[in-house]
């Protein structure tokens, strides 16, 4: 199975060490924090408003991330009640007829996070995807085209380069 692309703005932050040309036609949206939705959890929630703030920092959370930002904090939470109750409940537990038994909750706690892994892997799974696609040269926000009129040349001459 071929490596999924990293997303064009988590290559500028590390530098594009393989050197490789980015996608300068990867669709943009708008950076910003999502509105969660109302069916996460307590957990889910606090993860979304630890990560939140630092992803929004970094460039790597838009409006348009909702769903796959919200699915990684749901699992994240999912996780942790998991993790909770096999704390208080042990690993293994011993049927009514003597047999040692894997307590289901850590089964729930392994997939959540599977889940987890998966889009922490990718976070978010919609930039790795965006990293793919191609848009109109024409479609560049205003900052892209502020830069290409000349911004970062009387940035230049303010600066003395």
């Amino acid at each position: 199975m071929p490596r999924k692309p990293k997303p064009t703005n988590l290559k500028i932050l590390q530098g594009n060490p393989g050197g490789r040309p980015l996608n300068t036609h990867e669709p943009k949206p708008k950076m910003g924090i999502p509105t969660p939705p109302d069916v996460l959890s307590k957990e889910a929630r606090a993860e979304w408003d630890r990560l939140s703030p630092y992803l929004l920092r970094t460039g790597l959370i838009t409006e348009a991330d909702r769903a796959a930002f919200a699915a990684y904090c749901q699992a994240y939470g999912r996780w942790i009640e998991a993790e909770r109750v096999v704390a208080a409940q042990g690993e293994c537990y011993t049927s009514d007829k003597g047999n040692i038994v894997q307590n289901p909750w850590l089964w729930v706690a392994n997939r959540a996070l599977e889940q987890m892994y998966k889009f922490l892997g990718e976070f978010g799974l919609t930039p790795s995807s965006r990293s793919k696609l191609s848009i109109n040269p024409g479609t560049e926000d205003e900052m892209d085209e502020y830069l290409k009129r000349g911004g970062s040349q009387k940035q230049q001459a303010q600066s003395g380069g």
